[in-house]
């Protein structure tokens, strides 16, 4: 019986129903849009932000306790790390990196000038700030020990062009290279030269050596953080520091992004409980006559009650599924415009967006209350 007064109750008012349903499914829309981006935000704009590069750097400590070689040649860095135990660190941390690369710097000579050298893995250039920009081609392979990559500076410097041949000097010991690429990255790294790793340890006489490590950590900012700390206590005596223009700029957007978002949902909710109010004031005017009939007819005023806010929780719950449906399309045009990337639903936002619109509807169902104040002898006679 209640199941058939409910769909009564729904089909008798089906113009004022149908603007609170509008107005229930536009709200759930743009919170389940907004809502899934919100729990998605984090990872796109943490893909955005390692667009920048390397956000971590693993170097000497400050204290001193890193390995100093004592027979470093002059123009070498006078506190070196110890390649292998820092790399093995990092692997068994099972950082969440994106890459690491290790770097040597040597100061050699080109054609009788000086020439910054940085020896490096070059396979992993192109990953570690993919923003760069180069004519000619990268280097995929650390096989080839000859390939090398220099900055735009660098090359105007010494009319340098994609395949020709480089000679280094340093301290009296040659090497011998191939310009594969000219790296055009707009900060220190135009006036550098990119060369193979070990090649460059072995010009140097550094084997096993290296100055820094570049590392990428993919995840928000506490990942980052965890990761940091997880590194700093495996590698005592050197410094894990983050990166912090981009590490702090990136929590503060994050920050702004949440507190923008959760915003406008508690606006669009006190809206469409607006909506939903004044459609139940005037139902509440128009079913006086029904309920002074079922009160005459013995029904409780609970009972009553609860109909008509079963009815209002169904409205509720259409529109949140509605809504639902629509979000997902509208978040992907979100995420597409805003982070060039399709934004993946999530199914956790539609029970959350249902309770949130069900909360809402029955929160703009106060004006039925009135109804328990309708006195049956006053609609009998017409009043």
């Amino acid at each position: 019986m209640f199941g058939r007064l409910l769909w009564k109750l729904l089909r008798s008012n089906l113009g004022r129903l149908a603007v609170a349903l509008v107005g229930v499914t536009s709200g759930a829309t743009v919170i389940s849009a907004l809502l899934t981006l919100q729990f998605d935000v984090e990872r796109k704009l943490t893909q955005e932000f390692r667009a920048l590069g390397a956000n971590v750097l693993i170097s000497p400590g400050r204290s001193g306790q890193a390995f100093t070689p004592s027979q470093a040649p002059s123009g070498t860095s006078p506190a070196l790390m110890d390649e292998g135990r820092v790399l093995a660190e990092i692997d068994k941390s099972r950082t969440p990196a994106v890459t690491a690369a290790p770097f040597l710097y040597i100061i050699a000579r080109a054609a009788d000038r000086p020439v910054v050298v940085a020896g490096t893995w070059l396979d992993h250039m192109r990953l570690l700030d993919p923003t760069w920009k180069i004519e000619g081609h990268w280097i995929s392979s650390r096989d080839d020990e000859t390939a090398c990559l220099i900055g735009r500076n660098v090359a105007r410097q010494f009319a340098f062009t994609p395949g020709q041949e480089l000679d280094l000097d340093y301290l009296g010991r040659q090497a011998h290279f191939r310009v594969a690429g000219i790296i055009d990255a707009g900060g220190a790294e135009d006036n550098q030269v990119f060369a193979n790793l070990l090649l460059i340890q072995k010009l140097a006489s550094l084997s096993g050596q290296i100055e820094i490590v570049q590392m990428s950590i993919h995840g928000p900012k506490k990942t980052l953080d965890r990761s940091v700390a997880q590194l700093t206590a495996a590698l005592p005596g050197y410094e894990v520091r983050p990166i912090r223009a981009v590490t702090q700029a990136e929590g503060r957007l994050l920050d702004r992004t949440r507190l923008l978002i959760m915003l406008m949902v508690v606006l669009i909710l006190m809206l469409t409980a607006l909506c939903v109010l004044a459609t139940m004031a005037a139902l509440a005017m128009e079913r006086r006559k029904d309920v002074g009939l079922m009160k005459a007819l013995g029904g409780s005023i609970s009972r009553i009650v609860a109909l008509f806010l079963a009815e209002v929780g169904t409205l509720g719950a259409a529109g949140g599924l509605i809504g639902c449906l629509m979000g997902i399309g509208l978040a992907r045009w979100m995420g597409e415009r805003v982070f060039g990337a399709s934004i993946n639903p999530r199914w956790d936002v539609f029970p959350l967006t249902i309770a949130l619109m069900i909360g809402v509807a029955l929160a703009g169902a106060l004006p039925l209350r009135l109804l328990g104040k309708v006195k049956p002898a006053v609609i009998l006679r017409g009043e």
